[in-house]
């Protein structure tokens, strides 16, 4: 069982390391209109693609997670895109969660700066953590990404963890999906107008 465990892993993160690869070359994850068209591609099953391009983008936070937020509106409109960015982001946010209870600090320190880490290296040591965390995940400002890979080092419950998030992340995502497709809209008129 540990061996198929092993194999699923390691063919798991070849099939993510060849989709940011080929999400960079082909600019999907830095122009929405790519990212449309790519989705589209994929005809009926676009949304299950969206939803777990959007989980990918939060355990590798090497990728923009606005294009995603901005894609999903773009391709499926307000209501769906924000469902289907909701549900990509809280997948990958537990993902990342999980992933660094298993591999604990060091990976925080192969996968983010050492500025980043410092900076909230405090919240760990402080017994109000997960009220911290929770004010973090609430408000469209903190590095989420990188929290939820520290919330996963801590000894934070899953199922407290779990309820941050899909507590926390509505009105953060719908500020991102919203306030960027606004923008988005807005320097299309000003270009064209």
């Amino acid at each position: 069982m540990k061996r198929v465990s092993c194999l699923l892993t390691a063919v798991s993160l070849a099939a993510m390391v060849i989709f940011i690869w080929y999400g960079l070359k082909t600019g999907i994850f830095y122009d929405a209109e790519s990212l449309r068209k790519f989705i589209a591609g994929f005809g009926v099953a676009g949304a299950l693609v969206f939803v777990i391009f959007q989980a990918v983008q939060v355990v590798f936070p090497v990728l923009p997670g606005g294009i995603g937020c901005l894609g999903g509106v773009l391709i499926y409109g307000a209501y769906k895109g924000f469902l289907y960015n909701y549900i990509g982001i809280c997948i990958g946010s537990v993902a990342a969660f999980l992933i660094a209870k298993y591999y604990g600090r060091p990976l925080l320190h192969k996968m983010f700066s050492e500025k980043l880490q410092e900076k909230y290296e405090k919240w760990v040591d402080n017994r109000h953590f997960d009220k911290m965390f929770a004010a973090a995940i609430f408000l469209p400002v903190a590095p989420d990404d990188f929290l939820c890979y520290l919330a996963g080092t801590t000894k934070m419950r899953l199922s407290k963890f779990t309820a941050i998030i899909l507590l926390g992340k509505p009105l953060a995502i719908a500020a991102y999906s919203f306030g960027l497709t606004t923008l988005f809209h807005f320097g299309t008129t000003m270009l064209m107008g």
